[in-house]
This record gives C-alpha cells, structure tokens and sequence, in this order.
C-alpha cells in the first residue's frame, strides 16, 4: 500500500516528497529509489526528519496499529495529516485523535478511497431519484491470500474491509447508523485465523435500512472489490456491480465517466485542495468517526450476540479516552458536549 501511495504522490506535479519514514531503514530507501529520489532523507520517526525535511503535511499509510502514534506525532508537530483507513486501531484513539486535531487547529482526513471510485457517484444520483432509500444492500466476497497482518487479525473482514462499505453506505444514503445486529464468523476452510465473513443490519438516521453480507474467503464468483449494491426506494430501485455504470430504474442513464481522479489519487487530490482552500474535505476525521463507529458496533454486536446502539459504543469509548489522554487532548475530550462532536 505505502508503494502505491508513493506513486501518487511523485507522479503529481505539485507535490515533492520530502522524506520517508519507515522502521524498515533499507526497504524505504529502495522504494525511493525506484522513483529516482535518491536524495530523499529516510528516518525511523517522523520527528527525526521534520526539522530537516521541512515537510507541509504527512500522509499516513502505517498499518492500522501505528495509525495512533504516527498521527498524533504529526498533529503535535503541527502537521496536517492524511492517513489511511481506519482513522485508529480503536475508537478510543479515533476520539483522541479527533480531539488532537482539534486542538493544534489541523487537518486530519482519513482516505475513504471508495467514495472516489469510478460510478459511484452516479449509483449516489440515481439512488437519490428513487429515494428516499428505504433498503441498501452490499454485497462483497472475495478471496485475497494477503498474508502479514490481515491473516492474523481477530476480525479481518470487519476490521480491515467492511470499513469500505459503511463508510459507502453512510455515503449514498447521507445518513448516520443508529443501530447494528452483526453476525460473524470463519467457514472451516479460512485461512484467516480471525473471522472472515460475516452479515450485519443497520438501522440508520432516516428510518432505512443498510444490509452487508461480505466474505474474504469465497474463491469463484468474485464480486468488485466494491461489493454489489443495490438501492430500493418508492420510486424504483437502483442496481451497481461496483465497477460498471449503475443501472436505474426507471432507467435514467448516468454519465459515462466519473469526473476527477479514482481511489486514493482521488483522496490526494481533495487533501491537497483542502490544504489551498480550507474546504472541509470528505473524511475530515469529525466525519469519519461515525464510519469506524459502525465498525466498533458491528464487532461489539457479533461479540455479544445482541443488537447494539452506536450511540453507546462512542460513549464508552469517550470515556476510555478520557481515561487515557491527558493534557490539552484531555482538556478537549471533556469539553465535548455531544458525540460525535461537530467539525470545530
């Protein structure tokens, strides 16, 4: 993922990469000189380069676990930040982050790269003509042989990939979720030691309803890395294979090409105008904790067999937060009067 994130970066012409910062010392500095940047400093830490890179912003695409410390030492060195999905490990990182953010007054968006994705947006249209949605659904099996870290995650699909589509969910019906009943669980034949599959109901703000059924052990058949979707509102229902121009009915006919650039180019390309304009970009962190939030609640509900509120997973997590941060973040965090707080 970092390599790809590399390529995007050098192949556009109002960005310069100033350093590296990877534990692995030899692996960073090959990556950089395949792209010719055989003068670009690498470091085990971003503080260790900052006083000589000079950097304007960070972009963060540490795995999941390093999220935290990479982005909050940015933000405390005053840089903006754009990380990878998920915004932290946990939800009570998110919130600390969020209020880190908040406190040295910085950008910090999280890469939705789906929301960039070619005809998504006209799957978002049409959908919006036969609304209001009452039933979305997604649709997502694959089987990746990732190997490293996905493989031994205790929830890999959900953890790692449903964020995906809650956040696309959250997207097309611009709507929170309230409530989840998620199931989970790894047919005999995973080679995931964590689940891999799994189905969950969504009540969300508005009254609809979002269903996911996903799997990252299903060989045959594949489906887009985007999942299959479909919306159904009073007027008609909307069909996306989540690679090809959605189809509407009635049969309204959407462009023939998103405008913009795809994926995570698309994600640099809003950062970057975000930095030059102060826009609020999508997956500005305050937004983005109401996508991980859905995650938490999903696992919580397979955990515990029981529907769960998401209003009270951010709360519990408000307060592990409190429990954990101190100082200006601390301060931030108590001052809150409602979750998720609003953007600042």
């Amino acid at each position: 993922m970092g390599r790809e994130w590399l390529r995007a970066l050098v192949d556009r012409d109002d960005v310069e990469v100033v350093g590296l910062v990877d534990l692995d010392g030899s692996a960073a500095r090959a990556a950089l000189d395949h792209h010719g940047l055989t003068a670009v400093p690498v470091g085990a830490t971003i503080g260790s380069l900052v006083d000589g890179a000079r950097p304007d912003c960070v972009v963060d695409v540490t795995a999941p676990a390093a999220h935290y410390p990479v982005t909050m030492s940015a933000l405390s060195l005053g840089l903006p930040v754009l990380g990878e999905k998920p915004l932290a490990a946990t939800l009570a990182e998110a919130l600390e982050l969020v209020a880190a953010a908040e406190v040295h007054g910085r950008l910090f968006m999280v890469s939705q790269s789906r929301r960039y994705e070619p005809y998504a947006a006209s799957f978002r249209a049409l959908a919006a003509g036969v609304g209001p949605v009452g039933i979305l659904t997604a649709a997502m099996y694959r089987g990746p042989r990732f190997g490293g870290f996905r493989d031994e995650m205790d929830h890999p699909l959900l953890l790692d990939m449903s964020v995906h589509a809650f956040d696309a969910a959250r997207w097309f019906l611009d709507a929170d979720p309230v409530g989840v009943y998620c199931e989970e669980f790894n047919p005999d034949w995973s080679w995931y030691r964590g689940a891999a599959a799994a189905s969950a109901v969504f009540e969300m703000t508005g009254g609809a309803r979002f269903l996911y059924n996903g799997s990252w052990c299903s060989d045959g058949h594949e489906t887009s890395w985007n999942g299959e979707w479909r919306a159904s509102g009073a007027a008609g229902s909307v069909l996306w294979d989540g690679d090809g121009p959605p189809a509407g009915d009635p049969y309204a006919v959407p462009p023939d090409r998103e405008p913009g650039e795809p994926g995570i180019r698309g994600a640099l390309a809003e950062f970057l105008a975000a930095l030059r304009t102060g826009a609020t970009p999508t997956g500005e962190c305050h937004d983005n904790l109401m996508t991980l939030a859905m995650v938490h609640a999903a696992v919580e509900s397979a955990r515990e067999r029981r529907h769960v509120r998401v209003a009270d997973v951010l709360q519990a997590a408000h307060g592990e937060a409190c429990r954990r941060a101190t100082g200006p973040v601390l301060d931030r965090l108590r001052s809150w009067t409602r979750l998720p707080p609003p953007v600042s």
